[in-house]
């Protein structure tokens, strides 16, 4: 073998390490890296959006009250206090002299001493002083930008606990549906709330459990959530006992279609709801019964989740295919375009 024979199957062999290593330390970083992030950007968004105003609340109720509760702490004279009162609070007079002599400066209409408004605009510029000063003081007490949310947390659980009870549940539906007739609230609520009840809500879950059922045609079998009995009309119409099914969409389990099929035709999976839904997220790859098809992840069964006892086909098809073998699909009739050599081949097959 030539020396540039050589170098061309190393840079070559160094090329698909590459991609092949770089490829798995992706697979493996990027849910972490993703989970992080979604956690990390949760978190800013509760915190902005929740924490934050909170905080400015609590920021606020503290300086209007505590001049109300601590009104006889102002500073004498000489510096000292009447009685215990915050560092924050105290605004000393040559303190105020100064910050209006520099708000002049900057071209504010500030009254001189001895002119009328001169009273006012010296207690503006002690709370203007004292905002100041508590902020600075809320700012060099870092953990304290966790009150808002710890005060957030608290009010949930206290909502939580009032809408528990009957007379609360009467009061947050009466309130419910006043809100649901505001024209806009009322096209944006009720979809919003649905996503919300299910994925959070005490019947998240709502799914009796896994089914197997032929969808969109007959041969092709798909994966859906049973979700009860359908509508006695629809049953009226079928002209027998109907069931409804989510058949959840690849990769978001969350939207996809609602199906009424007849209560025997709806086959029961040994398989959890958590299994199945594992299954349509990774469309088949992580298999529920701890194979892995194809070239997909090592089998060992999906962590934290039992496996159950594996079920041969044949015993989950018969009773949804009748006329037909254990394990064997219906034969098709044949196209009106088709040869006779097809049926041949198919028995042949």
């Amino acid at each position: 073998m030539s020396e540039g024979t050589t170098t061309n199957t190393k840079k070559k062999s160094f090329a698909s390490d590459f991609r092949k290593f770089f490829g798995r330390g992706l697979a493996i970083l990027l849910p972490s890296i993703l989970t992080l992030w979604i956690l990390w950007t949760l978190f800013r968004f509760v915190y902005q959006n929740v924490g934050e105003p909170i905080n400015a609340g609590i920021r606020l109720v503290i300086i209007e009250v505590v001049p109300k509760v601590a009104g006889a702490g102002e500073a004498a004279p000489d510096g000292t206090r009447r009685i215990r009162v915050p560092d924050w609070y105290v605004v000393r007079e040559s303190q105020i002299v100064n910050y209006l002599r520099h708000q002049r400066q900057r071209g504010a209409n500030i009254p001189l001493e001895g002119e009328p408004g001169y009273a006012m605009a010296f207690d503006r510029g002690r709370s203007e002083l004292r905002r100041e000063q508590f902020g600075d003081w809320w700012n060099s007490h870092w953990y304290l930008e966790a009150a808002g949310l710890i005060v957030a947390i608290g009010l949930i659980y206290l909502v939580g606990l009032l809408l528990g009870n009957l007379l609360g549940r009467k009061i947050y539906n009466t309130l419910e549906r006043w809100l649901a007739k505001i024209p806009g609230f009322k096209q944006v609520y009720p979809h919003v709330k649905q996503v919300v009840d299910l994925i959070m809500g005490e019947r998240a879950m709502a799914f009796n459990k896994a089914v197997l059922v032929q969808y969109p045609r007959k041969g092709i079998w798909t994966v859906g959530l049973l979700t009860g009995d359908s509508l006695k009309t629809v049953a009226q119409e079928a002209g027998g006992p109907v069931v409804s099914v989510f058949i959840p969409s690849t990769p978001t389990p969350f939207t996809g279609f609602t199906i009424n099929v007849p209560k025997d035709e709806a086959i029961d999976l040994p398989i959890t709801i958590d299994q199945a839904i594992r299954f349509i997220i990774t469309a088949g790859v992580l298999n529920q019964m701890g194979d892995t098809p194809g070239k997909g992840l090592p089998g060992k069964g999906l962590p934290g989740v039992e496996t159950p006892q594996k079920k041969p086909l044949s015993q989950i098809l018969p009773d949804a295919m009748p006329g037909t073998k254990p394990g064997t699909m219906p034969e098709q009739n044949p196209g009106p375009d088709a040869t006779p050599g097809d049926a041949e081949r198919r028995k042949d097959d």
